[in-house]
């Protein structure tokens, strides 16, 4: 196998985009992709896309062939759509690693695309609803938010986290959005204003949810030996995908989430680095307190201190371990396929050092991406060419 290589990343703003169709969107990433990375759509010899709810939401299914076709793929091109729930985005970037690395391809472009803002809440609550065991979990009535809900309960019983703590993870991520001209929720709360706002599914408020969005973002990838030398290249040390139960009485703890764990593990052994030489992380933070399980499921922050590293400013920019310097998915919102590719689109501008918020001297990211309950997980290491 090769090592590969990420050559060029593109990305919408996250947001309401209004009448733009969402092959559109999709295309207007994959073009800034390959605009950045240099590279003609000729040259690329396979694309993945991943999208979770389009054809719910949009009425628009072949969604792969359609944005293939709108950003100049040469006609006999394979493209594929995949589909993890929220993992989409991150499942298209695995692919496409092992498409170069299998040396099937050259260039390979990872798309990831969703559309939500113009359904109506129930509507969309219903379509995220299809990421559960439906037959199993649908007589409970839970939501995501409810399921979610519980685990803060649990772990706040079980650690002693405070309110305010896990409002911490809320203030610090909405404050990095502000400066992210990618993301469309940044705002400067304070821990009051997070425990004040509306009630969602207690004890979760409306400031710990993430919001529903429009947006697409896309990853050309490369075999490593054509980066070199080439500007703005960063090293793939590891992407791996993981499963875990559809159910929700599939996870004996809510405080933690298996495949997390697993894909962890096996990314830092890939890469042959470990947790504590990261210099940031851009995880799945879809309410807040999956931001503080994540980050202990991932190894970098101890079992049950997630909490209290978030309420001491541990986690923010600067902090021990900076975790979601782009706003998240608390600040830029959540489109569903498009996230994990947004996440490492992110994570490049970290290690070509000219992201809006810089951390210094960057050289290891990693990006987690977690679907459903839980039932896919991606997790990628980058590394700096040079590190």
């Amino acid at each position: 196998m090769r090592d590969v290589s990420i050559l060029g990343v593109g990305s919408t703003r996250f947001g309401r985009h209004g009448e733009t169709a969402i092959d559109d969107l999709a295309a207007d990433a994959a073009r800034d992709a390959l605009a950045d990375a240099g590279v003609e759509p000729e040259r690329i010899g396979a694309l993945y896309l991943g999208n979770f709810v389009g054809g719910m939401l949009t009425g628009q299914e072949a969604l792969a062939g359609l944005v293939g076709e709108a950003a100049g793929l040469a006609g006999n091109v394979p493209c594929t759509k995949v589909e993890g729930a929220c993992a989409s985005g991150g499942i298209a970037f695995g692919h496409a690693c092992l498409a170069v690395a299998a040396g099937l391809t050259d260039a390979a472009l990872a798309v990831g695309v969703e559309k939500m803002t113009h359904a109506s809440n129930p509507r969309i609550t219903e379509s995220l609803n299809s990421a559960m065991d439906n037959r199993a979990d649908a007589p409970s009535g839970l939501t995501f938010p409810g399921l979610f809900g519980m685990a803060y309960r649990l772990y706040a019983q079980r650690y002693g986290a405070t309110r305010d703590q896990v409002s911490a993870v809320v203030v610090k991520n909405k404050a990095n959005g502000l400066s992210n001209p990618l993301a469309q929720m940044g705002a400067r709360l304070s821990v009051a204003d997070v425990r004040d706002s509306r009630p969602i599914a207690d004890p979760l408020r409306l400031y710990d949810c993430c919001p529903a969005s429009d947006g697409a973002a896309a990853v050309v990838v490369v075999a490593r030996d054509a980066a070199r030398g080439r500007g703005g290249a960063v090293d793939v040390r590891a992407t791996v995908q993981t499963s875990g139960s559809a159910r929700i009485a599939g996870h004996p703890d809510l405080c933690t989430f298996d495949a997390t764990v697993a894909a962890a593990g096996r990314a830092f052994e890939e890469a042959g680095i470990a947790a504590e030489d990261l210099d940031f992380v851009e995880l799945h933070d879809c309410f807040s307190i999956a931001e503080i399980i994540d980050s202990e499921d991932l190894g970098v922050v101890p079992r049950g201190e997630g909490a209290a590293w978030a309420g001491e400013g541990r986690t923010a920019l600067g902090g021990d371990m900076p975790i979601n310097p782009s706003g998240g998915l608390l600040a830029k919102g959540h489109p569903v396929g498009a996230t994990g590719l947004s996440q490492l689109y992110e994570a490049v501008h970290q290690l070509r050092g000219d992201h809006p918020n810089q951390v210094r001297d960057a050289r290891f990211g990693l990006t987690h991406n977690l679907g459903g309950t839980g039932v896919a997980c991606t997790v990628s290491i980058l590394g700096r060419p040079d590190a």
